[in-house]
C-alpha cells in the first residue's frame, strides 16, 4: 500500500501587489528587493476574505481533480500560521463545515512554514495506521493580516495563498509519499514570533481588542538557520534513503527568499537549476508555499507521473522538515 498525492488545488488572491507599490509606502524599491529576495510581486486577500475562504476554495479544486466526495475524506488537516482564531475553533473545523466533509476528523497545524511537510507526513502516518482512503492537507496563509506595513524589512517578504492536495492510501507500491524527515529547534523560538498580549497571569484576562498582532522576525538568525536547514536536510535524505542527487527531478523548497536558497544549493555544490523557486510571483506564503510551487509545476507539466521530489521545509518553531515523494 501507498499514500500519494492524488491532486492539487489552489486559491490565489485576484489582488497583485508589486515593489513598486510597496515603495510608495516604505522606503524600499523594486531593485533592492529582487536583489535581496528574489520577490517580485505577492497576492493580499480581499477585505472580508478569511484562511477558512481560501483553504476551502483550494479543498475544493483538489477534490474536483481528484473525482472525490467531501464525503469520502477521513481527515482534513489545515497547516497555518495565520487561523481564522487563534487558539479555537480550528480552521480545519471551519473548512470542513464549508466543504460539506460533515463528520470526519479536522484539526489544525501550527509548524510555520514546515507545516505543510508535518501535515503530509501526519496525514500519511493516520491513513496508513488508521486503514483509511482519503485525507485534506491544506497549507493556507492570510499573512497580510499580522505584516507590519511600517517595518521594510519583513513587509516586503509576505503574501496570501492556499494550496491543497488529497492524499490517497492505494494498492500500489513504490509511488507516493516514502520518506519524511521532521524536526525542530525551540531555543529559536523568538527569532520568528507572533507579538501579541501575554496570557501569564491567572485572572488577568489579556485582551486582543484594539492591539495589533504583528510578526517579527530576527532575519539574520533565521537565514542562518534556514540555509543551514536546507543543507542538513538534504544531507539526512541523501544518507537515510540511499537515493543521490541525480534521482532526484527536483527538489522543492519553502519559498521564502532566492538568497536562502542560492546559499544552500552552494553549500551543497547543486546547480540552482535543480531547486524549483516561485517566490517571484507570490512571496512567502508560508504553509501554502510548496503547495503553491507544486501546482504551479504541474501545470507547466514539469512536474510527470514517476518524478521522485525532495520538498524541504523551514520556519517558525523553528521548524525544518523534507519529504521525499515519487509523484
Amino acid at each position: 500500500m501507498s499514500v500519494l498525492i492524488r491532486s492539487i488545488g489552489v486559491h490565489v488572491p485576484q489582488r497583485r501587489m508589486t515593489n513598486d507599490e510597496l515603495g510608495a509606502m516604505v522606503d524600499t524599491n523594486d531593485a533592492w528587493i529582487r536583489e535581496h529576495t528574489g520577490i517580485g510581486a505577492r497576492h493580499i486577500a480581499a477585505d472580508g476574505m478569511l484562511t477558512s475562504d481560501l483553504a476551502a476554495d483550494a479543498a475544493k479544486k483538489a477534490l474536483q481533480k481528484a473525482g472525490i466526495s467531501p464525503k469520502e475524506l477521513d481527515f482534513i488537516l489545515v497547516a497555518t500560521a495565520t487561523p481564522d482564531y487563534f487558539g479555537f475553533p480550528s480552521t480545519a473545523c471551519i473548512v470542513q463545515d464549508k466543504i460539506g466533509a460533515h463528520g470526519c476528523a479536522a484539526f489544525d497545524i501550527a509548524a510555520g512554514c514546515t507545516g505543510f511537510i508535518y501535515g503530509l507526513d501526519i496525514a500519511s502516518g493516520m491513513l496508513e495506521a488508521r486503514k483509511g482512503r482519503h485525507a485534506l492537507v491544506i497549507g493556507a496563509e492570510i499573512l497580510s493580516r499580522v505584516t507590519d506595513w511600517s517595518d521594510r524589512s519583513t513587509c516586503v517578504l509576505f503574501g496570501d495563498g492556499a494550496g491543497a492536495v488529497v492524499l490517497s492510501r492505494i494498492e500500489e507500491s513504490g509511488r507516493g509519499v516514502l520518506k519524511t524527515i521532521l524536526g525542530a529547534d525551540g531555543g529559536g523560538a523568538k527569532d520568528l514570533v507572533l507579538i501579541q498580549p501575554e496570557r501569564s497571569r491567572t485572572f488577568e484576562v489579556a485582551s486582543v481588542t484594539g492591539k495589533s498582532l504583528t510578526l517579527s522576525m530576527n532575519g539574520r538568525n533565521v537565514y542562518t538557520f534556514a540555509v543551514k536547514s536546507i543543507t542538513v536536510l538534504v544531507e539526512r535524505i541523501l544518507h537515510s534513503t540511499m537515493y543521490h542527487l541525480e534521482d532526484f527531478a527536483w527538489i522543492v523548497p519553502h519559498q521564502a527568499n532566492a538568497r536562502i536558497v542560492q546559499a544552500a544549493a552552494k553549500r551543497l555544490g547543486i546547480p540552482e537549476a535543480r531547486f524549483y523557486m516561485n517566490m517571484e510571483e507570490y512571496a512567502n506564503t508560508s504553509a501554502a508555499s510548496i503547495p503553491l510551487a507544486l501546482a504551479e509545476m504541474e501545470d507547466k507539466g514539469i512536474l510527470k507521473r514517476g518524478d521522485l521530489i525532495m520538498m524541504l521545509g523551514f520556519g517558525a518553531g523553528l521548524t525544518y522538515g523534507a519529504s521525499v515523494v515519487r509523484w
